[in-house]
């Protein structure tokens, strides 16, 4: 009994542990643009013990055991700031910019903060290039006009480029959205956009982190107590363990 009670306790701080480091990473990250907060998902399972007494087995009581079934990032949309600056764009939907990087990977973005590079290219600084349907966007040093559709004119209302967007649900599986970095993310779910999804693309602003800084202060004060509780309760019983040896060894 006090080797389960040792095992639950040891999985407790473990679950909270992880959570810890889940809401820590939000909490860095709430100023960065386009973040998506990390959530642990948990779920529990019950541990019966049964004692079996002249062939009829009794139930002794149960424990619920709870574990990390999977982290996944949260894909809610987030509130915009405006700059008024003609490099920043912000998205209101379901859709993502894309952004490719030198090595020729292209991963999906809502950080709306982008930038000239030494070409003339529009960049999300070390990230990578912003993408067009027809790949990297030129601009140039023009003046631009980026348009809620994402088409992006010149002054003269002539066509640069047609922003290349992807489509990711908010109820996306896990297992489809990796996050790299801060602020990019790999999606290999490849989910065909429904018909009549709406978005538009907002030039002069971008998007904030979804983070919310109080429910995350709040949730991290309240595992650092789970977990200072689970420890104590680990030394507990790892005290009691080794005082029962001690006993075992007397009564010899």
């Amino acid at each position: 009994m006090f080797m389960r009670g040792f095992y639950n306790s040891a999985q407790a701080m473990i679950v909270k542990q992880r959570e810890l480091d889940a809401v820590s990473n939000n909490i860095n990250n709430i100023n960065t643009p386009g973040y998506r907060k990390d959530e642990v998902t948990l779920n529990t399972f019950m541990d019966e013990l049964i004692w079996v007494q002249g062939r009829r087995a009794t139930h002794s009581g149960t424990f619920q055991q709870t574990y990390v079934e999977e982290s996944r990032t949260n894909l809610e949309q987030s509130s915009l700031e405006f700059t008024y600056s003609r490099f920043d764009f912000a998205i209101h939907g379901d859709v993502y910019f894309n952004i490719t990087d030198r090595a020729g990977n292209t991963y999906q973005s809502r950080a709306g903060q982008f930038e000239l590079d030494n070409e003339g290219y529009l960049c999300l600084g070390r990230s990578g290039r912003l993408q067009g349907v027809n790949g990297d966007i030129y601009v140039g040093h023009d003046d631009f006009v980026v348009n809620t559709d994402g088409t992006i004119v010149n002054t003269d209302g002539e066509l640069i480029a047609q922003l290349l967007l992807t489509y990711i649900p908010p109820d996306a599986p896990a297992v489809d959205v990796l996050k790299i970095g801060d602020n990019l993310i790999s999606y290999v779910g490849g989910a065909e956009m429904p018909e009549g999804e709406r978005f538009d693309i907002i030039q002069g602003a971008f998007e904030k982190s979804n983070v919310d800084a109080n429910k995350e202060m709040v949730k991290l004060l309240e595992l650092q107590r789970m977990f200072e509780a689970n420890s104590a309760i680990l030394k507990a019983f790892d005290m009691i363990n080794s005082r029962s040896a001690d006993l075992a060894k007397l009564n010899r």
